[in-house]
């Protein structure tokens, strides 16, 4: 089995989430399947100063800072086929609501990047499952807009504490045409129908462990929708 881990950089406030990202690879490999990391070969939005949050006045490139977290080990995403890989997985950060996609600038008006939409879009149509994790529903969100699929995610829950507007971002989700199920980290959506995984992940306020768990159980069910 080949599983593609789609990061939008290397940070979580301009790129993939690190944590997330490290925390799928060890899960896909301890499920004895193969990573297969995927970038894009192009500039990110901006970069963050991630000890103080301010915007610094440089500027990276999406797949050699992705390539941080794969050891040296990624494909650009336009050599990557659906049938290269049985399942893709995207790591949040808010890389996929800044780089992938517009939506922390414009929310669910936001564009998706084209390269990005087609290999989601692939994926589904040929029946190979998708696995968005954190906020990167969003990602899975705009690439299906618009079309005849009906996907069920989660974003987070209102129901226990969160960094973020779980309410703002689910309605959201709900204005591209998802169908929006509220999920606490100890658990995941799994749409078998179009076989589309979500958890929360670090979308609620969550410690390393209980991200590495919620992680765990999407990859367990990504597999699942695979046999």
């Amino acid at each position: 089995m080949k599983i593609g881990v789609l990061l939008s950089g290397c940070g979580v406030y301009d790129g993939a989430e690190i944590q997330e990202a490290v925390l799928t690879m060890l899960a896909i490999e301890e499920k004895g399947a193969e990573v297969i990391c995927i970038s894009l070969d192009q500039a990110q939005y901006h970069v963050v100063n991630h000890l103080n949050g301010e915007v610094m006045n440089e500027q990276r490139n999406m797949l050699i800072e992705a390539a941080r977290i794969a050891r040296g080990k990624i494909h650009e995403i336009s050599t990557i086929a659906p049938a290269d890989i049985d399942a893709l997985v995207i790591p949040g950060g808010f890389g996929s609501a800044k780089n992938f996609t517009k939506w922390a600038f414009s929310g669910p008006e936001g564009d998706i990047d084209p390269k990005v939409k087609l290999l989601i879009v692939n994926m589904i149509n040929v029946g190979k499952p998708i696995a968005a994790l954190c906020v990167s529903p969003v990602v899975v969100a705009k690439a299906l807009e618009g079309s005849a699929i009906t996907a069920n995610m989660t974003i987070g829950s209102n129901a226990e504490s969160s960094p973020y507007d779980i309410n703002s971002f689910s309605a959201g989700l709900k204005a591209t045409g998802v169908q929006v199920d509220m999920k606490t980290i100890t658990e995941i959506e799994i749409d078998k129908k179009n076989k589309i995984i979500s958890a929360p992940c670090y979308m609620m306020d969550a410690s390393l462990l209980e991200v590495r768990q919620n992680i765990a159980m999407a990859i367990e069910a990504l597999i699942d929708l695979m046999d």
